[in-house]
């Protein structure tokens, strides 16, 4: 899957031709921009930006140094209700102690036609505003006024950033058109920046070096009978890379069933610093690669010597870990511990907010404060534990090197037969199965020499969903039935959520809606909180909608409501692999009683179908004896990621399997 241009700067500067980057001026917004009722290739589109420019370009003050300026200016139409969200824009700046960007809109303008002329609308100070989005960043706002169909706004922001190492990363794509693009990086010949691309379209890339000067103005003291202050200028020359990236008529990044996050597969460049180099200074290399970067993480203030603190826990581990000899043992009681004993505060993080200490005291921590904590205490049992460095789905795949790939950390501990990994933010995880937001391709496993490995975090094991129905239908089409539905491992896991975050009146109506409107009756569950056994839901239940009646013809999808009626595959082609989070196996075995004076006209034929290299298979059988009908099917699907490759097969495996379990048994009056 080629998802992944990297270019290094030397190659970089090979591409010889000069880019012609177009004129687009803020405030030049056109009758014919206005007049314009769909885009010309996408008519689809709720919006398109009609054109987006930038430069990240490092500038000098004789304080303090280096820093790095961002300006950006966009316009973008709105065609339909629907793209009204577009004159909402955020724009989210660093805000620790050690680094606080500011964040200034500026031109922010609405353009509407009335009466076949231009109407302007300006942003006023309360169309801005100010967000907290973590500890370590906030997010400045604005919402455009007087939107309406065929607008157009526009407007500018700056992002004044102190550091001299941070450049902004740059998609050429979103969820509309993009018209036009622009993005120059423009950066001093002491630095070397590593660009990265992603996506599969790629703009078109020029390098330029520019001659610069920075002056430098000091004054000084001379001594003797008369003081004087001397001023003076020195000039420094140096020359500047300059890059330029254009991208036209990029189309809309489209969100598609089964993908872990769209983001992983725009057209987008990274920058990262790899290196200074100074006159006069040694060289300094920074990570650029995963072993350098981990190494660099393990050592922060607030990871590494957190897993060496033990005496806030020791005399209550001492306890829970009497009489427990195996390591599974072991596992199960200090991962139960730390989940009962300290909440997720729902930050996300691999650096401690307070501590481990203060988290344990307080019974609340973010990821790192638990994860820490708990891989710690493994390894205060002595097991072989360490700490891996994840990023979530919504952080997007970590696909290049650097420190702020990750957000998340879990704990993994090696045994003879392979990892085993945990996470004790969840009050429903157990061992080797993590919180779905964790299951992101692959972490790095970090040990206490520094050392770092990669590590799968896609389940193989396959999560089963047996369900046993069975069901008698009256000669009026009323069905009435009981069914039992046992989920295990990620099924188990999702199951126990949606049951805890629901009242049970409040659980069972969702689940009549969903099930065609039926009624629930009898409803139970087992091993609610036994979470390393299966789930068991078992509730009886009626349904008027669930066959048709057409004369003297009764027409029934033998599966009822848990058939599959739709292909969530209905792309001719497809980019970005199909992501099913885990193997999944869907197991059903029902039961059908037909009314009396009624026999069988018509049954659905069996089918088996699987799919090459062992992906997934579909097994349908059915047979009559007397007046009940037995079935069986199974729905299996053996990896959590399926290439774009293999999509035209499983699009067609969807299709076989959902033209089955939708064909009906027809009974016929007798």
């Amino acid at each position: 899957m080629k998802i992944i241009k990297l270019f290094s700067l030397t190659v970089i500067l090979l591409l010889g031709p000069k880019l012609i980057s177009q004129e687009f001026k803020l405030g030049k917004v056109s009758i014919a921009e206005l007049e314009q009722k769909v885009h010309p290739k996408d008519s689809s589109a709720v919006a398109a930006v009609l054109y987006k420019k930038g430069i990240s370009r490092m500038e000098f003050d004789q304080n303090d140094g280096f820093y790095m300026m961002t300006d950006v200016e966009t316009r973008i139409k709105i065609y339909k209700k629907e793209g009204y969200e577009w004159a909402n824009q955020q724009v989210w700046y660093y805000n620790t102690t050690n680094l606080k960007e500011r964040v200034f809109f500026s031109d922010a303008i609405t353009y509407n036609l009335v009466n076949g002329k231009i109407e302007k609308t300006k942003l006023k100070s309360d169309g801005t505003f100010d967000e907290v989005i973590s500890k370590y960043k906030g997010q400045k706002k604005i919402t455009m006024p007087n939107v309406k169909e065929g607008s157009v706004i526009e407007f500018r922001y700056t992002v004044r950033c102190p550091s001299d190492r941070i450049i902004r990363d740059w998609d050429f794509q979103t969820s509309i058109p993009v018209n036009y693009s622009e993005f120059k990086v423009a950066y001093p010949e002491y630095y070397v920046f590593k660009p990265m691309q992603k996506g599969y379209i790629f703009p078109k890339i020029a390098t330029l070096k520019n001659p610069r000067t920075i002056t430098i103005n000091s004054k000084e003291r001379s001594g003797g009978r008369v003081s004087q202050t001397e001023f003076s200028s020195d000039n420094i020359d140096y020359l500047e890379t300059e890059v330029t990236y254009v991208a036209q008529d990029f189309p809309a990044l489209k969100d598609e069933n089964f993908v872990n996050n769209i983001d992983n597969y725009t057209s987008s460049v990274q920058y990262e610093l790899s290196m200074t180099r100074f006159p006069n200074r040694p060289m300094k290399e920074y990570s650029t690669d995963w072993s350098s970067v981990v190494k660099t993480i393990y050592e922060y203030d607030d990871f590494g010597p957190e897993l060496n603190k033990t005496g806030y826990f020791e005399e209550d581990l001492k306890k829970i870990l009497s009489g427990l000899n195996t390591p599974e043992e072991k596992i199960w009681a200090i991962l139960n511990h730390v989940k009962s004993n300290v909440k997720w505060n729902s930050y996300v993080g691999y650096g401690c907010d307070n501590g481990v200490k203060k988290a344990y005291k307080e019974k609340t921590g973010n990821i790192a404060d638990i994860n820490l904590m708990l891989t710690a205490m493994l390894r205060y049992s002595g097991l072989t534990a360490n700490p891996v460095l994840v990023s979530t789905r919504s952080n997007g795949i970590a696909l290049f090197p650097n420190r702020t790939a990750f957000n998340y950390v879990i704990a993994a501990v090696e045994t003879p037969n392979g990892y085993i990994l945990l996470d004790a933010s969840e009050k429903f995880s157990i061992p080797n199965v993590l919180p779905l937001r964790v299951l992101n391709w692959s972490g790095r496993l970090i040990r206490k020499d520094g050392s770092s490995e990669e590590i799968n975090l896609m389940p193989e094991k396959t999560s089963a969903d047996n369900v046993f129905m069975n069901y008698s239908i009256d000669g009026t089409g009323k069905i009435t039935g009981k069914t039992r539905r046992q989920c295990m491992d990620y099924n188990a896991m999702i199951t126990r959520s949606n049951i805890e975050s629901l009242k049970e009146e409040e659980y069972l109506e969702k689940l009549e809606n969903q099930n065609n409107k039926i009624e629930i009756s009898e409803y139970s569950k087992t091993n609610e909180k036994d979470i390393l056994l299966p789930i068991i839901e078992t509730y009886s239940f009626t349904g008027n909608n669930l066959c048709e009646l057409i004369g003297d013809k009764i027409y029934v999808s033998p599966m009822l409501f848990f058939t599959n009626d739709k292909n969530p595959f209905k792309q001719e082609t497809r980019e970005y692999p199909v992501d099913f989070s885990y193997p999944f196996a869907d197991k059903y075995n029902i039961t059908i009683k037909i009314p009396e004076g009624f026999a069988v006209e018509t049954l659905p034929t069996p089918a088996a179908l699987s799919m090459e290299d062992n992906l997934g298979a579909f097994k349908f059988n059915i047979a009559a004896n007397g007046d009940t009908l037995q079935l069986s099917i199974l729905h299996q699907i053996n990896e959590a990621i399926v290439s774009a490759e293999k999509y035209e097969m499983l699009k067609e495996y969807y299709k076989t399997m959902i033209a089955k379990e939708t064909e009906k048994i027809v009974l016929k009056r007798i």
